[in-house]
């Protein structure tokens, strides 16, 4: 009952995030001072009841849904698995894209490069997750700077000497001769932000940061022989030496992919500097009478940094902190330097040992799945999809997404506990599972979770967010989403296809506010089943646009959609015209 007690512990939703459990506006350490008062245990609990509609586990509408859940699941995975045997007669297409597994009989589909990158490089990623916080320990137990500011002073220089430092070292090895081409970038990026006049700041981080997004996916991270060849002759000197050096392009030679998580903490810095030098900023936290070492989330974010701490020492140690570098979750620059000078009080070692457990059940769950159920694989053998039926296709799509969902999770989940060992706390990325999203508004909330508190800051607020008041407001939050996702479809790949998926999430957002104004919750709330059920049916519609979209933009792209939905509609119009032409038949023999 010890064991069964503690993993409902590890899946509790406070052990994912305590953002999710406590308000982001209330300090944590006036949570952690409140625990085991039963007065405010009895209150949270009678609030929570009273807010909360009655139980459904126990009705039997639930156990039908019992029933269906117990059969329909489980028959979900064996079609799956099911095309995934060698016994298929589909399986010689793809048993190339196969490596060997570690579950005997059976090999696992590690034909992802993402995955496969991570998967190969865990052991060095489980290696610097342990030293890294070692290290730290060590520099801090030899590295005394002078204590004649504050505490939170002192700590923010011990702790930015070391990531400064370490940050250099880190992408030295990591990109080779490559790290001068991101030191460079990073310094222009400095100067926009600090030698520039103030009103133009935001402009020219904007225009210089996106121009860097096409630069580097131009140039293919400004390979060196490229370069000479544009400057000299082909092939001459200068291109071979260009050659040779590119050759010393580290661990990680295509910076560039990961570069553009990078773009996102230039800007961060950049608005965030631009923001602190606004006269009404000055001494925020004596304004409101805080306690710098006692903030809550949303203060840690919004009160700038004092103008000091914008050095070009923290600038790097922050646009490079090792655990967040490769892959985030993102943290804006002025929650960096609030939690490096005072550690976060929501960071505990019982939770984060909690959230260990639960990256590593996470992490057995993608093996399994890709040993048993062979979908990327099938996909990147060039299947000819009518010769799958319409389960078969359905299924695969579906799980081809969820294997899309888990091969991001994993990096993201790996990268945060290395942070949280290290001492700071970042947002949880990843909220829900993709398949338990019913909104679509919603969905991007939860779907890279610090990426869309990143557009909110600095994109869709400054924008003038949205409004739905009437038909012009309506257009300008269009316009506004449009924008929004235009940009996080170039950010993710500039390439025609993440276009589009960007574009077809805005449009199948439509609906959904269609509905929300046609049938709101309010006119509702007398007949709460009523108004379920016919959420219900827009969350079906809602889920099938969702997996639509982002097969497009992630996995077999427009065209692979058209003909993966050109045979599952082909499978079904045969299967009504047998079914007709039966009724039919019945018919005439009756009479």
């Amino acid at each position: 009952m010890g064991l069964l007690r503690y993993l409902r512990k590890v899946y509790d939703l406070d052990t994912l995030d305590t953002r999710f459990t406590s308000s982001t506006s209330v300090p944590y350490q006036t949570v952690i001072d409140s625990r085991g008062d039963p007065v405010i245990e009895r209150e949270a609990a009678a609030k929570a009841r009273s807010s909360a509609p009655p139980s459904k586990w126990r009705t039997p509408e639930f156990f039908l849904y019992y029933v269906v859940f117990i059969f329909v699941v489980p028959y979900m995975f064996w079609i799956a698995y099911d095309v995934s045997k060698p016994s298929d007669p589909r399986y010689p297409k793809y048993e190339r894209f196969l490596s060997d597994g570690w579950i005997p009989g059976r090999k696992i589909d590690n034909s992802d490069a993402q995955y496969n990158t991570f998967r190969g490089n865990f052991p060095v990623m489980t290696g610097l997750l342990i030293f890294h916080p070692l290290l730290r320990k060590g520099w801090e137990s030899v590295y005394k700077p002078s204590a004649r500011g504050s505490r939170g002073s002192t700590r923010l220089d011990q702790r930015t000497a070391f990531d400064f430092i370490f940050a250099i070292i880190f992408i030295v090895i990591l990109h080779g001769i490559s790290s001068f081409k991101i030191l460079a970038i990073l310094g222009i990026n400095y100067q926009i932000a600090t030698k520039l006049p103030r009103q133009y700041v935001p402009a020219a981080t904007w225009i210089f940061n996106i121009s860097t997004l096409f630069a580097n996916e131009l140039t293919m991270g400004y390979r060196l022989q490229l370069l000479a060849n544009w400057v000299g002759p082909p092939w001459g000197p200068l291109a071979h030496w260009g050659y040779w050096l590119d050759r010393w392009g580290g661990i990680l030679k295509r910076w560039d992919i990961l570069f553009n998580i990078t773009i996102l903490r230039l800007i961060s810095f950049n608005l965030d500097y631009y923001w602190s030098i606004d006269k009404r900023n000055v001494n925020s936290l004596e304004k409101k009478g805080l306690d710098p070492a006692n903030l809550s989330e949303r203060d840690r974010i919004s009160i700038p940094a004092d103008i000091r701490d914008f050095s070009f020492r923290n600038y790097l140690a922050y646009a490079l902190y090792a655990p967040l570098y490769i892959a985030g979750p993102i943290l804006t620059f002025n929650d960096y330097i609030s939690q490096s000078k005072y550690r976060a009080a929501s960071i505990e070692w019982p939770r984060t040992i909690r959230y260990g457990i639960r990256f590593l059940l996470v992490l057995l769950s993608m093996e399994l799945v890709l040993h048993y159920d062979y979908v990327g694989a099938i996909s990147k053998a060039a299947p000819v999809w009518s010769d799958y039926t319409a389960a078969q296709l359905s299924l695969l799509s579906f799980f081809n997404l969820h294997i899309i969902w888990l091969k991001l999770l994993l990096p993201w989940r790996m990268f945060r506990l290395w942070a949280l060992v290290d001492g700071i706390d970042p947002p949880e990325n990843m909220v829900r599972c993709v398949s338990n999203n019913y909104s679509t508004q919603l969905f991007w909330r939860a779907w890279h979770r610090s990426y869309n508190r990143w557009l909110i800051r600095y994109i869709y607020v400054p924008l003038g967010g949205s409004s739905f008041r009437n038909w012009r407001s309506t257009v300008r939050s269009i316009l506004t989403f449009l924008m929004v996702f235009t940009f996080v479809a170039l950010w993710h790949d500039i390439k025609l296809r993440l276009l589009i998926w960007g574009w077809l999430i805005v449009i199948f957002m439509v609906p959904e506010w269609t509905a929300a104004y046609f049938f709101p919750k309010k006119k509702w709330e007398n007949r709460p089943t009523e108004y379920r059920m016919l959420c219900c049916v827009g969350a079906v519609a809602n889920v099938l646009m969702m997996i639509s979209a982002n097969l497009v933009g992630f996995a077999v792209g427009l065209d692979g959609l058209q003909s993966i939905l050109s045979s599952i509609l082909h499978d079904w119009s045969d299967l009504w015209r047998t079914t007709f032409n039966g009724i039919t038949g019945a018919k005439m023999n009756g009479s």
